[in-house]
């Protein structure tokens, strides 16, 4: 079998040897999302990577409905339809492990773990990060962290059946390369309402390498151990509700000398959401060279599904024949309907709850545009507003930077177009962030 070198690991060699570049992991199944990434990636000529986590896709569909080789399907069709090359998008999958089944003892839960892995990696997925750091049924007080022992070991099962599916099914295309690191927010994002944000200690960082690299050679994954490109930990980035936790890049500097001594490894940094471009751009510099965003991608998407609606209602509340969308009244009858994805993170006032489920950073109203309901009202909305032109008066007051994109000709007043010049200006901090300061 003929291996390519995977594009991380070059992307990650050229890092290590002074050049200040990155890579922006989109962690999104928004098909709105998934487009607008696309089409940056496309008008810079850049690789592409694309996420799904353990709790979106696995072997039974996750809480999307879709398995690994779907979603690598809606990707590549939707790349194809772009024309953007496929051989440039990376799939990735983020906390792979036993977090799904975290109520089942660990043997059960480990089986599933290995059974998801495989699943990704066969089918095509080739940046797999290891999370074996939450506790299963059986692993004692969840109030007390797992045993870095425990993790590590676990950490190696997960790797090994990766390759051995690598090995049966990998037609000759590059090898899967791994994240590990225990200091992770969990999938979906952090619960609490933090007032601080405790950065990860270099002494930690030492040993999750050593354990792991250890772990690794008990199952004879030398190799394996070579395709790891990165570890994450907690640089003292994070959002919550109303929050944003800026990165100091002063508390992370005995985290930059650790890394700076390992010939082979970066850092990925989580809950980038939100951040100044800026400060994403020291994050790089130091090493955080492989950057996460998910919400802030869907809240630029909600931002303009929104304004459009309002839009609507100024352009087409009294014209006859005209139904119309509804959306802010659909999505909010549709959250209280099932409160599953918000409920646990929003317990304030009913008041305050009504905000936050429409505005918080935290953005669970993400897991709610693939709702039939609300699905079918964002579609009216968009047709209503494909069928009768925008005002550029309304479109200066409800979305001014899209304003001035149509008046440059940038974009038309084309509904999607709108949403997906949103969203891409999120891409673009990113854009600036990972290559050096050059977009």
């Amino acid at each position: 079998m003929i291996v390519v070198e995977n594009k991380i690991l070059q992307l990650v060699n050229k890092h290590k040897h002074g050049e200040a570049i990155g890579l922006t992991s989109i962690c999104s199944a928004n098909l709105h999302v998934i487009k607008a990434a696309i089409l940056n990636a496309k008008k810079y000529s850049q690789i592409l990577l694309i996420e799904s986590t353990s709790n979106q896709v696995d072997q039974f569909g996750g809480y999307t409905g879709i398995t690994p080789q779907q979603f690598r399907k809606i990707v590549f069709d939707l790349a194809t339809a772009l024309n953007f090359p496929i051989e440039n998008i990376i799939l990735g999958g983020d906390h792979l492990g036993p977090n799904r089944w975290q109520n089942e003892i660990s043997n059960s839960a480990m089986q599933k773990a290995k059974d998801q892995i495989a699943a990704y990696v066969s089918a095509g997925y080739t940046k797999i990060h290891l999370d074996a750091s939450m506790k299963c049924a059986d692993d004692g007080d969840e109030q007390i962290p797992l045993d870095p022992f425990v993790i590590a070991e676990r950490s190696a099962i997960l790797c090994k059946a990766a390759e051995d599916v690598f090995t049966k099914y990998g037609n000759d295309g590059e090898p899967p390369v791994y994240v590990i690191g225990t200091d992770v927010p969990p999938p979906g994002g952090a619960k609490e309402h933090h007032n601080k944000i405790n950065v990860t200690s270099a002494e930690e960082v030492e040993e999750t390498i050593d354990l792991t690299k250890k772990a690794f050679e008990k199952y004879n994954l030398s190799d394996a151990w070579n395709r790891v490109v990165a570890v994450v930990v907690q640089p003292g980035v994070e959002f919550g509700d109303s929050i944003v936790f800026d990165y100091e890049r002063t508390k992370s500097k005995k985290l930059v000398d650790v890394i700076e001594t390992k010939s082979n490894l970066v850092y990925e940094a989580h809950s980038t959401d939100y951040q100044k471009k800026e400060l994403l751009k020291q994050m790089v510099e130091d090493h955080f060279a492989i950057l996460k965003v998910g919400p802030w991608l869907t809240f630029a998407f909600r931002e303009a599904v929104f304004a459009l609606s309002l839009i609507e209602k100024e352009l087409l509340s009294n014209k006859k024949g005209i139904t119309l969308s509804n959306l802010f009244e659909v999505i909010e009858e549709r959250m209280i309907v099932n409160p599953k994805y918000w409920e646990k993170y929003y317990d304030y006032s009913e008041e305050e709850n009504k905000i936050s489920r429409k505005f918080s950073y935290s953005d669970r109203i993400r897991y709610y545009w693939t709702d039939n309901f609300v699905n079918e009202s964002l579609q009216r909305l968009i047709s209503n507003l494909t069928n009768n032109k925008i005002p550029h008066t309304l479109l200066s007051q409800y979305l001014p930077v899209e304003y001035f994109a149509v008046k440059e000709n940038i974009i038309t007043e084309n509904p999607e177009e709108i949403i997906l010049n949103k969203i891409d200006s999120v891409l673009g901090i990113y854009n600036y962030a990972t290559y050096g300061g050059t977009q």
